[in-house]
């Protein structure tokens, strides 16, 4: 294989226009901002690959999409509360009362050439965007990516999906239809749940009393200004932290905490990741031309005095809905001053406790731990039970609070009584997490121990021997050292022990008792993983398995001698 190298002449006595005007703006850039050395440096840069790294790239590339379609979106909307009567192209709404907002919507619909379709490109691209950061941050957590040095990292991915579902929500509020208006006053009930403050933050939100004549104007500004802005400068934080700090990557030969093994960003990832960006465009485009999302023309306007039935928010905010319909019915009061833990606590304190462990968790588990080492290969699942196992039971918790947004939807197809999906969601929200938790456990364990008889027996081969005391035994053929390496390529973690209560003089330990509390913790973390193989045990099972080969030559052997 040859490769030819262009050198400065022969760009020089190129005949082509395109490549000289191409060169001298090279040049004059070059020449001012000295860009030539930067680009060599950074243009050969190594990238992993593997499938799981693209749960990142269909977030960005959907942002993409979603905030040009928001630009067209912005041409026709009109953010206005102001009371006019719909004298628009769709017929059944005509002479009917309603806010200027919603009858711009109405006329995106139906009267702006594509505007349907582009208003379901912005919402589904906008659910695709937060469903693949949260399947992103999972892959994070679940792999051990927001260990040192990537902690801000992980601080800027939690606050792009709050944001995310942040700017969905407003931007689902704006149409002003009776779906939206409901969830805006599920939201303002949250609100006047918080003690002390909640009447003055909800009518500075809304402008006055409930529903008031602001907030559209006020959530339009947040929607296509504040939040996208910050958005957007997050990401790219978050790329130039990626590019500065290395990609993670999966464990395997020649790969280490030292190194990248992958492709340099010019031409090869560069090139693969702009066609993948074309397809999750029009994979966006033909979910928004083939599946209708939020027809609002069958809502109508919004009335306070009326609630849509039959209908839930958006997935990622169903949990909060589910979380308002598990709660019991609480009120107390204290001085003749009144408010509602059954509001309070699912909408503001939940979500506001979830946020706070998921942002203090790389400092937690580096506690345990005692690990402040970088890391930049990534961990199996299976190798940290424990943290995969609270992982899987934060799933389980959050799918039954989703189920719970929507335990109306769910009576009515199953036939029975809502009361009694609410009541079996209640204990299941209590029961299941922890069991999903242990069961979890156990099939991380059971997993650690295959790998282990793996690396020291070899796989099955499907081969049955008989021995002269006529015992039936199977074949292991040994692993190829590639896959052996992938295997044991883990940390060996061991239980932190405390040290004496007493030193040799008899004096008091006065870090004792917080010692012992890590070492629970630890053991709580470490006490049952499977040690992966030493370097004896390696050495004895492949021995075992030469001898085993050799035995099996001379069978092979004397069974030929004897068929001569």
């Amino acid at each position: 294989m040859s490769t030819t190298t262009s050198t400065p002449a022969d760009v020089s006595t190129s005949n082509n226009a395109v490549v000289k005007g191409a060169g001298k703006v090279v040049g004059f850039v070059d020449d001012r901002v000295r860009s030539n050395n930067w680009l060599k440096r950074n243009l050969r840069k190594v990238f992993p690959d593997h499938w799981s790294f693209l749960l990142g790239e269909i977030a960005l590339f959907s942002l993409i999409l979603v905030l040009l379609s928001g630009v067209f979106l912005t041409l026709w909307f009109k953010p206005s509360m102001a009371h006019i009567t719909y004298e628009g192209a769709y017929v059944p709404m005509r002479g009917i009362g309603m806010s200027e907002a919603y009858a711009s919507t109405l006329e995106i619909s139906f009267e702006v050439r594509g505007g349907l379709l582009m208003r379901q490109v912005h919402h589904w691209g906008t659910l695709v965007f937060v469903a693949a950061m949260s399947v992103h941050m999972l892959r994070v957590f679940f792999t051990g990516a927001f260990r040192k040095p990537r902690e801000i990292n992980w601080l800027v991915g939690l606050t792009l999906l709050v944001l995310g579902a942040l700017n969905g929500f407003t931007g689902y509020s704006l149409p002003d239809d009776l779906l939206s208006g409901t969830g805006l006053r599920i939201i303002e009930g949250g609100v006047l749940a918080m003690p002390v403050i909640g009447t003055y933050l909800s009518y500075f939100l809304f402008g006055g009393e409930y529903p008031g004549e602001d907030i559209i104007s006020r959530f339009y500004a947040i929607h296509i200004l504040l939040v996208p802005g910050l958005i957007v400068a997050l990401v790219t934080l978050h790329l130039l932290l990626i590019w500065f700090q290395k990609h993670t990557q999966w464990a395997g030969p020649g790969k280490s905490n030292k190194n990248v093994v992958g492709y340099p960003f010019f031409p090869i990832y560069m090139t693969k990741a702009g066609g993948f960006m074309f397809i999750v465009f029009g994979f966006i485009f033909l979910m928004s031309a083939t599946i209708q999302i939020n027809p609002l023309w069958f809502y109508g306007p919004y009335d306070p005095s009326q609630v849509t039935a039959g209908v839930q928010p958006d997935w990622y905010i169903g949990f909060l809905d589910g979380g308002l319909r598990l709660m019991p019915p609480w009120e107390i009061g204290i001085f003749g001053y009144y408010f509602a833990p059954s509001v309070l606590l699912p909408a503001i304190i939940l979500p506001g406790v979830i946020l706070t462990a998921f942002a203090l968790y790389p400092w937690i588990e580096r506690k345990i731990t005692g690990d402040n080492r970088e890391h930049h290969t990534l961990d199996r699942p299976r190798n940290v039970p424990v943290r995969t196992s609270l992982g899987v039971a934060f799933i389980v918790f959050y799918i039954l609070l989703w189920i719970a947004g929507g335990n109306d939807f769910f009576a009515t197809t199953l036939n029975i009584p809502v009361n009694w999906v609410s009541r079996f969601l209640q204990v299941s929200v209590i029961v299941m997490p922890p069991i999903a938790f242990w069961i979890t456990k156990r099939i991380c364990l059971g997993l650690q121990r295959r790998d282990r008889e793996k690396v020291l027996h070899g796989r099955e081969s499907g081969i049955i021997m008989v021995s002269p005391d006529g015992e039936f035994t199977e074949r292991h053929v040994p692993l190829d050292q590639a896959t052996a390496f992938t295997l044991t390529a883990h940390e060996r973690d061991v239980v932190y022990e405390p040290g004496p209560a007493t030193d040799a003089q008899g004096i008091p330990n006065p870090d004792y008792k917080k010692e012992r509390r890590r070492a629970q913790i630890s053991r709580f973390y470490f006490g049952d993983v499977i040690p992966k193989p030493t370097a004896e045990e390696l050495e004895h099972s492949h021995h075992a398995h030469g001898e085993l080969e050799m035995a099996d030559d001379e069978a092979s052997e004397n069974i030929i001698s004897g068929q001569q």
